[in-house]
């Protein structure tokens, strides 16, 4: 082997490696997490109450930032519990579910879930906005052919935990945000509402609900997040419809 011919392929295996190791990095920042000191009351689950139904939620940010009041809407009603942590996109959710079902007490009423942001959002490593975000050049997270194949795994291992299923819609994607582009969070949220009718779950419309006081809760201009008015405004959603689907407090569950 000549001299050229070796430097060549010395030179070929040398990006490859670089480009796994690349693409083996998360991308995404750890300000999109959402999961700092002032979150910390988000994560810190109840005491279980045998007495009360169990709530888990499921989620990115967006559910972070409206655990608390959610709690708060539903006290002395459910014990409402989260993830530890950002739910991400929906492979990193399937990845960790069972893990996540498993968490203390481990039985659950009420399961209120959501993918979306993160799947449709558009990431190039060469990009200098935070989470490396870039709709031009950047690519997809999830395709929504895979979008589709991971929440249809997901319904099937949420539907064998028996407990009522609600799909919170994925809420809007602003203009002006540099890494998700406008529409995509409606053809997302189809790819979703699809499977989830075909499933029998029920269907929480929080992007609905969002768009009604779009432009005065979110947080600035381009921003997927909101206000804490608007977490609140997002929460008293988020609680009502929990509260329609808890178990009659005459036929408690076992816990």
């Amino acid at each position: 082997m000549n001299m050229k011919r070796t430097i060549l392929l010395m030179a070929a295996a040398w990006a490859c490696t670089g480009l796994s190791a690349f693409a083996g990095k998360e991308l995404a920042s750890e300000e999109e997490l959402y999961t700092g000191k002032e979150y910390a009351a988000a994560f810190a689950n109840p005491a279980d109450n045998p007495s009360l139904p169990n709530v888990l939620l499921i989620g990115d940010s967006i559910s972070n930032a409206y655990t608390v009041d959610v709690r708060k809407l539903l006290h002395g009603k459910a014990d409402v519990f989260r993830i530890p942590g950002n739910g991400k996109n929906s492979a990193y959710g399937l990845k960790n579910l069972n893990k996540w079902l498993r968490m203390k007490p481990g039985k659950w009423d009420v399961i209120h879930f959501n993918w979306g942001l993160w799947d449709l959002c558009y990431r190039n490593p060469e990009s200098k906005v935070q989470g490396y975000r870039d709709k031009v050049n950047g690519t997809i997270t999830a395709t929504p052919e895979a979008y589709r194949a991971n929440m249809e795994k997901i319904v099937a291992r949420l539907k064998k935990t028996g407990a009522t299923l609600i799909w919170c819609t994925t809420t809007p994607v602003p203009e002006f945000e540099a890494g998700r582009k406008l529409g995509d969070d409606i053809k997302y949220n189809r790819i979703a509402g699809e499977i989830m009718k075909a499933n029998g779950v029920l269907i929480n419309d929080l992007h609905a609900h969002a768009l009604v006081k779009h432009s005065e809760i979110q947080i600035k201009k381009g921003d997927v997040h909101y206000t804490k008015e608007g977490s609140a405004y997002l929460a008293g959603k988020v609680a009502r419809e929990i509260a329609k689907a808890l178990p009659d407090p005459d036929e408690k569950s076992n816990h």
